[in-house]
């Protein structure tokens, strides 16, 4: 098998393609094949060593790989690291006990996922539906998950409530935009370039603010005759904070689910009375992960409808991993960014 691995954090050309034994399903695990990873900022943060200590990822995945000699530790692990969080593929082997799973079936995954194949607890797999192919299913029938999980359960969109998408042109901002107007909401979309706005448009947002050129608070009081808006969703983190508790109405909700910009610092939290009584949370979709099958059925529905797209940028051969992370840190993109072995 290929895959990428780091030996040491740093910019992309820490990344190395590396041909290794392919790994053999134990008790319980399925070898899968990938067809194509997803670019997260999650593998950004990974590779510039940015999740040490948070062993909540690591659970996530258990790609088995080769012994390696004691190391530096790497996010939990030893260096030489792997990469990646999201893919899919085709079960190629099965280990012992495996029930749930046959081989020849297309599987959607979280876990190391910049590679030829990959060894994963068979119950953590979910089957791809027939009607959706392998690069819709690996841009965006997970990160859908998360948007619908945001705007269904972490803050319910309500007929005419406005949202506030922060990064509306990435991968998760267009799948807010979308799921927000399926649920009602009139959506502002914040982008930083004029050229991105077409896409935050056409993923059903009302308006559009570049930020490059336009203040996001006032912007947002303007169009919302000053009320403010009912929820901001938050994927940057540091440098939006205040911009978006300036855009809240009294009550609003801020759902924080990523710091690209980096984390958010402490704070008075008597800063929420005085800015109209606000909510804060930080959100991932896991608390909701037993809603997956009806999220499912709908996310097939929609994207049959029309009423769901996935905008899919741009798509790197494994090998230009390093390229493909150097299009996502300059924020060169619009959509959702794939590598395919």
């Amino acid at each position: 098998m290929k895959a990428i691995r780091i030996h040491a954090y740093g910019g992309p050309d820490v990344m190395r393609l590396e041909e290794l034994p392919t790994p053999v399903p134990g008790p319980g695990e399925a070898l899968v094949r990938i067809h194509a990873a997803s670019v997260n900022f999650l593998d950004v943060q990974k590779r510039r060593g940015e999740l040490v200590g948070q062993a909540f990822y690591n659970r996530q995945s258990s790609t088995r790989r080769p012994q390696a000699p004691p190391g530096v530790q790497a996010n939990g692990g030893e260096f030489p690291a792997f990469l990646g969080s999201q893919g899919v593929g085709v079960v190629e082997a099965l280990g012992p006990g495996v029930a749930n799973l046959h081989v020849g079936d297309r599987v959607s995954f979280w876990g190391n996922s910049y590679a030829t194949h990959t060894v994963l607890p068979a119950a953590r797999l979910i089957r791809i539906p027939d009607q959706v192919n392998f690069e819709i299913a690996a841009a965006g029938m997970n990160q859908g998950f998360i948007a619908y999980a945001f705007t269904h359960h972490a803050y319910p969109v309500k007929p005419g409530d406005w949202c506030l998408v922060q990064a509306a042109a990435g991968g998760i901002g267009l799948l807010l935009c979308q799921m927000a107007t399926i649920r009602g909401g009139r959506v502002i979309g914040v982008t930083s370039k004029d050229e991105k706005a077409k896409f935050v448009r056409d993923a059903g947002a009302d308006e559009v603010i570049v930020s490059s050129r336009s203040d996001i608070a006032k912007e947002a009081r303007r169009i919302t005759d000053n009320r403010g808006v009912n929820v901001v969703y938050d994927g940057v983190g540091k440098d939006t904070f205040e911009a978006n508790l300036d855009s809240l109405a009294p009550a609003g909700y801020l759902v924080i689910y990523g710091q690209s910009s980096g984390y958010v610092p402490p704070f008075d939290i008597m800063r929420l009375q005085e800015k109209g009584s606000l909510f804060l949370t930080r959100a991932n979709a896991l608390p909701w992960i037993a809603e997956y099958p009806c999220y499912l059925r709908q996310f097939v529905n929609w994207i049959q409808q029309g009423r769901v797209s996935v905008r899919i940028a741009c798509t790197y051969p494994l090998a230009e991993a390093a390229k493909a992370h150097q299009a996502f840190e300059q924020r060169q993109i619009s959509g959702r960014l794939l590598l395919v072995p």
